[in-house]
């Protein structure tokens, strides 16, 4: 295996003498294809809706792509009016203005609700009316009325919670913009096969529809933040929310972390290239070559039509912080041996790419290993920075170890002395390694001891562990978007929903009694279940229509207010209800009537107690519904709950898929089982240091801080394969195992604490984000990171010192 290595270490540097001696055509070749590469990255794309954390393809998603288009978008936007008394004529004249100035200027509008238009459904002898609440409404109404009116508004159950609260200080007005583009949503063969949606939907021929886009959203939530604006007043206060202006808000916090995140690693790579180097050469190329793997990774994402979503927002800055790496290991060897050889640069190339190219190439394996842990995940972002963040640490090695050698070739560069670079510059950081080398040799049984105190009580503290999924906290407490969520779910109990979608299989199916008293009984009884705080606000179905349509052609007697049991007469009444002018019972029914959809109206809690709370609801439905009949549930809080699953899913196989896949390299690597099994020891040291102290301090792992573990375990294995690929050289040299970890540290040492000072502020930068899970996934991941070469200097020569012989050998003198 030793033989191998110095064969693979030889073509190394054979290859540097190449790429120096071909210089200009490398650099020409390399430049057409990253200009192909880049020229896609106009087309970049940005997607934050709540459906783009599921990939296509998953069976939650599909089922949540059938439902809107059979029933539309079930992401309302909806704003939640203050005032002293809803019924005054102030008041309702300002809400009708409000309610007129919306339908006529949103775009992409499908439907509105308000006070203004809401059903109101009564008999007039035979006939059966529906109405607008505010039909006939012209500003002047005497005070009689205006009491009936709000006697009749407050005591109508369907109002209740969603147009009014219970004690009549809030209304909403309910905003349902369209689910799919406006134009190009079908191909001619759709449109010719004629109007039959609801076989479509669920038949397996999949529609040529296209979700609304990011752009038409912000165009939409934009023009409702304008409106507020304009009608907002301290007796008429408007809290506006729901999911698409979540959305909207989730995006610009993102689009302006990018920029702050990109700028400040950019900055923080310059500053300390410059103080490592001292040179202008040791600056721009890392930077030119981390730039152009952030633009190539980027172009690549956009080739294949894959939008950054909330997580792959950390994308830029993570590639712009690895990728370096590479490079400062090669230039840091490139400018010591120029400065032995007198300014011999094809000889400082080759002999850097021999002496660390082949832990840099193990190190980017090892770092993609740890990343592609992430693709089979069905969480569609994560899945991307699996993809993407291993092609961009690839693009990073590609361009380290081609393209860096061919710019080091044409770019004028003179050598340093030595005394200005060692004594000068670097007395005190090699007085530091020598104390290193020393205490984690010589009390090698003292710090693997300490050490692994430390990990026992950092696993008792990762055993209390919870996990967490909630996208509005996330926002800072003062957010207006948060403060209107939090105050819809307050007073008109629920601003997201769960969909319950049952189908008969076969037309007219709806139209049974004991279906739809099944129906009735349980959107009365799953009003009882909780699962912590979270509860079901409102329930709505097509029997609120037909118990309204019931009563009032029964001279609108209350005690009518019911279910017919007459399958026949259940089809007049909705018969009668379509014919009366209402579009609504297509809400709630498809057109054959062989499906029916039960909303519940829900807070916007923590996703993670939504799959129990939907498995409650499923057993209430089961109970009330019976066998007859099949369903499934859809809607926000079903996409929230399957996330959270997928992410827990994912934590649990890519840790142990990243696990595998380094271990396997890092003894192919080292050639030997026994030290590539001991060195994974500090890899693991500071990701489970980090899951002990979340444990211990309360903090649950969200969806960003899950992805810690597989990251870290990628990038702390980095600086273990330098420590131990130098480690087992030196040692072949001296027999020593002090001797080896001393020279160890002096050379690859340097280069390990730079990267890690670069890596751990690449992260910390995200400290700066205005959304609290960016901020502590970059507090977190930059204190791993910081573990990680800790465990490095101190663990892993004390395990090298316990499992290693000494040999008589005699100390050479080894010429960095």
């Amino acid at each position: 295996m030793e033989k191998s290595r110095k064969k693979i270490e030889e073509s190394f540097e054979s290859f540097g003498h190449f790429v120096y001696r071909n210089s200009i055509a490398v650099l020409i070749i390399m430049t057409l294809g990253i200009g192909f590469l880049v020229s896609h990255l106009p087309q970049m794309k940005m997607d934050t809706s709540i459906e783009g954390f599921l990939k296509e393809n998953s069976e939650v998603r599909i089922a949540y792509d059938a439902f809107k288009e059979q029933y539309g978008r079930d992401e309302l936007i909806l704003l939640a009016i203050k005032g002293k008394n809803v019924f005054t004529v102030p008041f309702l004249n300002k809400l009708q203005k409000l309610h007129n100035e919306i339908e006529d200027t949103i775009p992409h509008l499908d439907d509105i609700t308000s006070l203004v238009n809401a059903r109101n459904t009564y008999g007039e002898g035979d006939e059966l009316r529906v109405d607008d609440l505010l039909q006939d409404w012209d500003g002047t109404i005497d005070k009689k009325a205006l009491e009936k009116l709000r006697t009749q508004a407050m005591g109508n159950p369907v109002y209740k919670n969603m147009l009014l609260s219970e004690d009549g200080t809030f209304t909403t007005i309910i905003v349902k913009t369209d689910a799919f583009m406006s134009e190009g949503q079908a191909s001619e063969e759709d449109i010719l096969e004629g109007f039959d949606v609801d076989n479509k939907a669920h038949s397996g021929v999949k529609k040529k529809l296209k979700t609304l886009s990011g752009k038409e959203n912000s165009a939409i939530v934009n023009a409702i933040r304008k409106i507020v604006k304009k009608y907002s007043s301290p007796d008429f206060k408007i809290y506006y929310a729901g999911s698409p202006v979540v959305e909207e808000s989730l995006k610009n916090y993102m689009h302006k972390d990018m920029q702050k995140f990109m700028g400040l690693a950019l900055l923080m790579i310059s500053f300390f290239l410059y103080l490592m180097f001292q040179r202008v050469s040791g600056v721009f190329l890392p930077v030119l070559v981390v730039v152009l793997t952030l633009l190539s990774t980027l172009s690549l994402m956009a080739w294949f039509g894959t939008a950054i979503k909330l997580p792959t927002q950390i994308l830029p800055s993570f590639l712009l912080a690895v990728g370096v790496g590479d490079a400062v290991h090669i230039m840091s060897i490139f400018y010591r041996k120029l400065s032995h050889n007198n300014g011999d640069k094809e000889d400082a190339i080759a002999y850097a790419l021999g002496h660390s190219g082949l832990a840099v190439v193990m190190t980017s394996l090892t770092t993609a290993g740890g990343l592609l842990s992430f693709t089979s995940t069905d969480l569609a972002p994560i899945a991307d920075i699996g993809m993407y963040a291993t092609a961009g640490v690839l693009l990073a090695l590609t361009y380290t170890i081609i393209l860096l050698p061919a710019l080091l070739a044409v770019i004028p560069i003179k050598p340093k002395s030595d005394e200005s670079i060692h004594h000068k510059k670097e007395a005190f950081l090699d007085r530091m390694l020598d104390r290193i080398a020393y205490l984690s040799t010589h009390h090698a049984k003292g710090v693997a001891l300490i050490s692994g105190g430390i990990m026992i009580i950092s696993f008792i503290g990762a055993l209390q562990l919870s996990f967490s999924h909630n996208p509005l906290t996330w926002f800072p407490k003062d957010d207006p978007v948060r403060i209107a969520t939090e105050t819809i779910d307050h007073e008109l109990k629920g601003s997201t929903s769960l969909e319950v979608v049952i189908k008969t299989g076969k037309e007219n199916g709806v139209y049974s009694p004991k279906l739809l008293a099944g129906i009735n009984s349980f959107a009365e009884e799953v009003k009882s279940v909780r699962e912590g705080s979270l509860f079901v606000g409102k329930s709505l179905a097509v029997t609120d229509i037909l118990k309204e349509s019931n009563k009032a052609l029964h001279e609108n007697k209350e005690a009518f207010y019911t279910i017919p049991t007459n399958d026949k007469l259940i089809a007049q009444e909705l018969l009668l209800f379509e014919n009366s002018g209402s579009d609504d019972l297509e809400d709630f029914v498809d057109s054959r009537f062989t499906e029916a959809r039960i909303t519940l109206k829900n807070p916007w809690l923590d996703a993670y107690i939504f799959p129990p709370f939907m498995q409650k609801v499923v057993e209430v439905l089961k109970k009330n519904i019976g066998s007859d009949v099949e369903f499934y549930l859809t809607g926000m809080m079903s996409l929230l709950g399957s996330t959270i699953h997928a992410t827990i899913e994912t934590m649990k196989i890519s840790y142990v898929v990243a696990f595998s896949i380094i271990s396997v390299l890092m003894v192919i690597m080292l050639g030997s089982l026994k030290y590539g099994a001991v060195s994974m020891i500090p890899n693991l040291a500071p990701i489970l240091f980090t899951l002990g102290w979340l444990g211990f301090v309360g903090h649950p792992l969200d969806l960003f801080l899950m992805l810690i573990g597989a990251i870290a375990i990628g990038l702390a294995v980095d600086d273990t394969i330098h420590f131990m690929h130098n480690f087992r050289r030196y040692h072949a040299l001296t027999g020593d195992v002090h001797d080896a970890v001393r020279e160890t540290l002096h050379t690859t040492g340097r280069a390990m604490l730079t990267t890690t000072i670069v890596l751990s502020l690449g992260f910390f930068i995200f400290m700066f984000s205005s959304m609290s899970n960016i901020f502590f996934f970059g507090l977190m991941s930059g204190i791993t990171i910081i573990t990680a070469l800790v465990a490095d200097f101190f663990l892993a020569p004390s395990l090298m010192a316990l499992i290693t012989p000494t040999h008589n050998k005699t100390s050479q003198n080894i010429q960095e």
